[in-house]
């Protein structure tokens, strides 16, 4: 039995934040936005729709969506184009979970079979080929470059993330540069072009456009460091993933990584066994779990997070005081929240 590690450190001692304010402003449009996607999922090759509509359909905050229209409504806009945009976003995320679930060989995702499970990995790479050509069209539907090229940037860059990620499997000499780079990439990337285009439909200064891109960098970086931590916290199997997928793939995220740093010689040579060489034994990811507690490798981890999730925050200073940045502020405290 793991033993599994309890992140019950939260700092604020009241209500727990929550998207539930953000949610509330954006409900029409996401509505709209939930719509646009359904809609363009449709396909008359049967398995597109019934695989996608498998993922998009299986829960899900819609984070990145809802950042887009959250972005939108910080700038004063209410067209129509935001939504589409949105749904862009969704459909570039859902393609990469596609993707990513292939190459990790993952068997759940939000507490359900994968689709690469249920229908094999030939029908997931190439529904999400569709998905990200989906996409693409959406892009091309909105008609400006602006927003083509801040979208199409972040497809690119977070294909190279995912490569970067799969070179440094195994690899124990992994910086935390290093790491940084591959979430800020694989991750960060999305979340930074979905809010910076919510301030170029509404055509804000670029003043306001770059601060929302610092704004969803940062929280995309204070997302995957969260995600990164409860990979090995007991909060995991609440969100129906299971604990320890990323020791057992010999991804070296950034409790690995100090624990690794900061340990002996021999636990050391026992995480170059189990991740390097990738020979594994039952009761290993007790031991890992161990050790990475012992270093208290997941506090610094989640106390990283915190320090980017101060920089999106601070992002946003240049706007005026409203409802709509109080909820996307709050939106920083949910996604570091979610460790305890």
């Amino acid at each position: 039995m793991a033993i599994i590690v309890n992140l019950d450190r939260q700092k604020n001692g009241g209500t727990k934040a929550s998207l539930t304010r953000l949610l509330a402003i954006v409900e029409k449009d996401l509505s709209d936005t939930n719509d646009i996607i359904l809609d363009r999922m449709h396909s008359e090759v049967e398995l597109i729709p019934t695989l996608a509509r498998h993922l998009i359909a299986a829960g899900g905050k819609r984070l990145r969506p809802v950042l887009t229209l959250g972005a939108a409504k910080l700038c004063g806009y209410e067209g129509d184009r935001a939504k589409k945009l949105a749904a862009c976003v969704e459909f570039i995320h859902t393609a990469t979970l596609l993707h990513d679930d292939v190459v990790d060989e993952s068997d759940l995702r939000r507490g359900n079979e994968t689709a690469n499970v249920l229908w094999g990995n030939q029908a997931s790479v190439l529904v999400g080929d569709f998905l990200f050509s989906r996409a693409f069209q959406l892009m091309v539907e909105d008609g400006s470059l602006e927003v083509l090229s801040i979208l199409s940037n972040a497809s690119a860059v977070i294909a190279e993330g995912e490569v970067m990620q799969l070179m440094n499997v195994g690899d124990t000499n992994t910086t935390e540069d290093s790491y940084l780079k591959v979430i800020a990439s694989k991750t960060a990337a999305l979340f930074a072009a979905a809010c910076e285009v919510g301030a170029v439909v509404a055509e804000r200064p670029k003043a306001e456009a770059q601060a929302l891109q610092s704004y969803g960098h940062n929280l995309g970086i204070a997302f995957q460091l969260v995600d990164d931590a409860l990979d090995y916290s007991a909060e995991q199997e609440a969100l129906g993933k299971t604990i320890g997928d990323d020791f057992r793939e010999g991804k070296v995220t950034l409790p690995i990584l100090l624990a690794f740093r900061r340990g002996n010689a021999e636990e050391r040579a026992f995480w170059k066994q189990v991740v390097e060489e990738g020979k594994q034994e039952d009761g290993d990811l007790e031991q890992a779990l161990e050790i990475i507690r012992k270093h208290t490798a997941l506090d610094d981890t989640i106390e990283r997070a915190r320090h980017y999730g101060a920089m999106a925050k601070d992002a946003l200073g240049i706007f005026e005081d409203s409802e709509t940045k109080a909820a996307l502020l709050e939106a920083v405290d949910f996604s570091i929240e979610r460790a305890f």
